[in-house]
Formats: C-alpha cells, structure tokens, sequence
C-alpha cells in the first residue's frame, strides 16, 4: 500500500508542490517537534504551531459551526498575520493552519502564502470559491495544500450547510486543485447523519478515483448558534470511525488523517498537550476553536512569545484539561469549562457574546477517550510520523 500510495503522489502532483510537501511540512514537521520538546524540557512554553481564523466571513451557515457569520465583520490584519508568522518562523515553526469562516474570502491571502515560500499553509475551505484560476496560483506558490471540507453527499451537505447544491460547489472545487496537480485534501465532521455515507470503503475509494491525497476525519462538536446536539456520536459510533481509520490507513492508497489518537491509540488533545492553540479573525488566544474564550489579544498584548510565556489563563487550562481527561473537555465536562471560564473572568471571545450560555446549555458528549478500548495503529507508518511529526495532531482536536 506504502507504494502505491508513494505512485500516487508521484504521478499526480505538482513536482514543485511535492518537494514543498515533503520539505517544508514533512521535514520541518520533524524539527518543529523536536524544538517543541527542546522548549518544554527547558520551561520555554511555546506550541509547535498555531492554527489561525482570517476572518469570520462565510458564504454558508453550517450547523455546528462555532463560527459566527452573523456577528461584525473581523479579520486579522496583514500586519499582524505576518507578524504571527515571524515570531513562529524564530521558534522553528513553519506549518500553519489557515481557516475562517471562509480563509478565501481574505483579501491578502495569496499576498501572505507568496511572502513566505520556505512555510506551508494548509487552507480550511468549503471549497465553492476555488476556481482553477484560485488552483493555478496554489500550484505556482507550491507551499499550499486545500483541505475541501465536505459534510456528506449531495443531499446531506445541503443539509449540513443550510445551502443549496453544496455538494457539487465543494467538488468543482476539487476538480480544479487536482487538476492543477495539487496536494489536495478532504475533510469531515462526523456525526450521525453522514457516518454511513462518509465513513466507508466506498467514499474511500471515490476519493481516490478524483486524485485526493488525504482524507481527515473530525469528531461532530455541537457548538455554535445551531449545535444540533442530536447530532453527535454515541460511543459505539466513535469507536467504529477509530477502527475505520485505522484499517483504512493500511487497506487504501490514500493519507487518512486524524486529530485524536496516537500510535497505540491513547486518547490525545493537542491543545492541552501545548501542541496548538488557535488565534480568531479578532487577535484573540484561544485554547482551540471551539472553546471560545480567551484573556490575551495579539494586537493589544505584545509579542506572542511573551504572551505565551506569561498567559496563566492558557496555562491554567491545559493543566485543567489534562486532569481531567485525555480526551476533549469540551464534550466531556463542558459544566467544568464553564465554571473555570467564569473563575477567570475570561472574555467570550465567540464575537456573538452568548458563547457562555450556549456552554452552560450543553450537555456531556461521549469523545474519543475511552479507557480499556484503545485502538492502536496497524501502519508502522503512522506510528513513525505520530511518533516524530504532527502528522495526526489537527486544529479539531
């Protein structure tokens, strides 16, 4: 499989946008960890990479989605957005994370991919704005890959999104990038209406069949001004995606992603890790996307190195996350997340300013830690990259 997954890439991508993949992400993926490791044995608190919100614009309303499209217009300045990029670069980070709303609805997006030819972006779109002319301008920069969020098939993604021929938008946008020789990827938020249809050999080799190189699978949050908690996945149906993952990754010729496992199957967060933390369209510093509260601002509160170093509020709630779960604390102790966010007096950084109600209505959600049921890899592959890169480890986890 190893092989046929290496003839792929091979043959269907870009040279320039090959090397880029395999130099800047995957090479520097290592060292990026390495230097995290360093940094924490020596009391130097950094993440290894940041995923960042250009803007809360969105052309869908998708439900689920934390992102608020009915709330003032934000997003972060060009300025800034370099600056972030900067200061990561001087800690050995060059792989970043870029979503929205919708991260091609920013105006300087190419503008900031172009700048920096030695770091790799990886763009969180629906996909219904990528044109091949949007794909040709990827390809000639070779530092991007798309990661084409699709919810289900023809008639589950309109659902999904609150739209109308979503499905077919999102794949003309794929066509373009594979078309243009691009490392293409297509991500899910899985719950109980698209599990049958997503989470599947079928669907897997469909993927294949339109020349995508991964495929990444999300754990459904019920968040945002429509959660749709009934939505989201018993713990029958969690453990029936880890096995899916895990055989998938050894039985097709296709990367299969996720942000919740590592090698021997141990529940992780990355956020509580120190792995990631997410920057919104606003400058805020949040503990991951869907956990929308923050203390510090990257356009008010100096450099992000020293905001880092001195955010006891972030630090704080790694430890509390930790502590009490391997897995997602959102989904299962939202009641201790809302305790601790009104201890600390922490700003609802949600920019719809009702994020802490919606917390203090949700329920507990089964996640991906499951003592006793550990699922560990097949693929000595995905145990290697786990293990040394961060591959595996997503802005979702």
């Amino acid at each position: 499989m190893i092989v046929k997954l290496a003839m792929r890439f091979l043959t269907q991508t870009d040279c320039k946008v090959l090397f880029k993949f395999i130099y800047n992400l995957g090479i520097w993926g290592m060292i990026t960890i390495f230097k995290f490791n360093r940094r924490v044995k020596s009391g130097d608190f950094f993440p290894a990479f940041f995923v960042i919100s250009l803007t809360n614009s969105c052309n869908l309303s998708c439900r689920g989605c934390w992102v608020s499209t009915k709330a003032p217009k934000t997003e972060i300045s060009y300025e800034t957005l370099c600056s972030i990029i900067d200061e990561c670069k001087s800690k050995g980070t060059r792989f970043f994370g870029l979503l929205g709303g919708e991260p091609l609805l920013y105006p300087r997006l190419m503008d900031v991919i172009k700048k920096y030819p030695e770091c790799y972006f990886q763009i969180f779109t629906n996909g219904t704005f990528i044109t091949d002319e949007v794909a040709a301008e990827f390809r000639r920069l070779g530092n991007v890959t798309p990661l084409i969020s699709i919810e289900g098939l023809e008639k589950e993604s309109d659902i999904r999104r609150c739209g109308s021929n979503v499905f077919d938008s999102s794949m003309s946008g794929l066509e373009s990038c594979t078309n243009n020789k691009l490392i293409t990827g297509v991500c899910a938020s899985i719950c109980k209406t698209n599990i049958d249809e997503l989470v599947s050999d079928e669907y897997i080799e469909r993927l294949i069949k339109n020349k995508v190189s991964y495929v990444w699978y999300y754990i459904y949050r019920p968040t945002g001004e429509n959660p749709d908690p009934e939505l989201a996945l018993s713990k029958a149906e969690i453990l029936r995606l880890r096995e899916f993952i895990v055989n998938a990754r050894i039985k097709h010729a296709i990367i299969v992603v996720d942000a919740y496992w590592d090698g021997n199957g141990n529940a992780v967060c990355p956020a509580a890790m120190g792995l990631s933390h997410h920057i919104n369209s606003a400058g805020d510093i949040e503990f991951c996307p869907p956990v929308q509260f923050a203390k510090s601002n990257v356009n008010r509160d100096g450099s992000l190195s020293e905001i880092m170093k001195n955010d006891e509020f972030l630090s704080n709630l790694r430890k509390l996350a930790a502590s009490e779960t391997r897995g997602c604390i959102l989904l299962e102790n939202p009641g201790l997340l809302e305790s601790y966010m009104k201890n600390e007096n922490a700003l609802d950084s949600s920019l719809r300013g009702s994020f802490m109600a919606e917390l203090a209505s949700m329920k507990k959600h089964p996640d991906h830690h499951i003592p006793g049921k550990e699922i560990r890899e097949k693929s000595l592959m995905y145990r290697f990259a786990k293990k040394f890169s961060f591959f595996g480890f997503g802005a979702y986890g």
